[in-house]
């Protein structure tokens, strides 16, 4: 049962607070996300943060994204000119797990050691060391993906909107599960640098490189499609083209060629959610911008998407009349300054609305 944005959980004291609230203030650094005043409690839109990077490859740093995205947050003006009282909507942001993010940083360090190891040939002196490792991981992430699918059914049985805040892109694996469970079917868009279709890469059943690849077995995802991928290996290409229309690949470089040569991002665009079912998970890996816009992500790639094309395909994708039914927002890494975190945020407050637009929580 959804709450109407006119009728919300908690009435009497949402509608307070959205009547005392000032919209046009300075934002409150002291208040939840964005520094707006509602609880998850009251909240139509909750984010689930997973400060989580155990299988990190090349760059560390994502377990601080939601951290360096939330201090961030307070920054952005609430005003949304293409949506009605935006704001008012209600989102806010659990908080961070300790025992989750201790875990991923002790984890991480042996996880650092057996990839060097991997990268140094795997000499046989220290196979013994390593040997466990994998496995060892492997629970955690199993629980991991239990703990999030068991807290993503409990929001959507309330009636709550979801997204994940990573974390690495490993992070919302228990999300998709949960939406499993509620819908029949649903399709993937993914915005990435990436494919993430390795399977169990470096050893790792719940890498960052393999999470589209884990998606996949989840046999309601009807449908993968992945927009601003620059970075693939001849196994994840293959596994696309064998899927039989499973896994749609709009390369970064095929999109930019086409643009070159005259269509529009429009254009694209459409081609894009034309082969998206009605129901749609959008997975955003921020690398999947131009790495000028998050140049402390995990692995940034030259290319990929400006801001407003990447706001632009998610708009379109809502006024097609399909609906987003959950999102993720991940490798977001705080960096030496709040840049990355700044960027994020912004793109943060646009998926968490257009949801909202999409499952008519909000007025256009």
């Amino acid at each position: 049962m959804t709450t109407p944005l006119n009728q919300p959980t908690n009435s009497n004291s949402k509608e307070e607070k959205i009547a005392s609230f000032d919209p046009n203030g300075v934002g409150d650094v002291n208040g939840g996300l964005f520094g707006l005043p509602f609880t998850v409690e009251e909240a139509e839109v909750v984010i689930v943060p997973v400060p989580w990077e155990v299988t990190v490859s090349y760059s560390a740093g994502t377990a601080q994204g939601p951290l360096a995205v939330k201090e961030a947050s307070p920054q952005l003006d609430l005003f949304e000119p293409a949506i009605k009282d935006a704001w008012k909507l209600g989102i806010a942001m659990e908080e961070i797990s300790a025992d989750w993010e201790a875990t991923s940083a002790a984890l991480r360090d042996k996880a650092e050691a057996y990839i060097n190891w991997l990268e140094d040939g795997s000499p046989a002196s220290e196979q013994e060391a390593y040997a466990q490792l994998p496995v060892e991981v492997t629970r955690k992430g199993e629980e991991l993906l239990q703990w999030l699918k068991a807290k993503a059914l409990s929001y959507l049985d309330q009636g709550k909107l979801v997204g994940v805040l990573g974390g690495d892109h490993s992070t919302p694996l228990g999300l998709m599960h949960a939406l499993a469970e509620r819908h029949e079917e649903y399709g993937i868009l993914q915005v990435d640098a990436h494919a993430d279709l390795r399977d169990a890469y470096e050893g790792f059943e719940f890498s960052h490189a393999s999470i589209m690849f884990n998606a996949l077995k989840l046999p309601q995802v009807k449908k993968l499609v992945q927009v601003g991928i620059r970075d693939i290996c001849q196994a994840e290409a293959e596994l696309a083209e064998q899927s039989n229309g499973r896994v749609a690949i709009f390369y970064d470089a095929v999109l930019k060629e086409n643009m070159y040569e005259g269509d529009s991002w429009k254009k694209e665009c459409k081609k894009i959610i034309a082969q998206l079912p009605q129901k749609v998970y959008v997975s955003f890996d921020i690398d999947g911008l131009d790495p000028k816009l998050c140049p402390a992500t995990g692995t940034p790639v030259p290319g990929g998407l400006e801001f407003e094309q990447a706001v632009y395909l998610i708009k379109a994708l809502v006024k097609s009349g399909r609906e987003i039914i959950g999102f993720d927002l991940c490798e977001v890494a705080p960096g030496d300054s709040e840049w990355n975190g700044n960027v994020g945020a912004r793109l943060l407050y646009k998926l968490c609305n257009w949801m909202a637009v999409s499952q008519k929580r909000l007025e256009l």
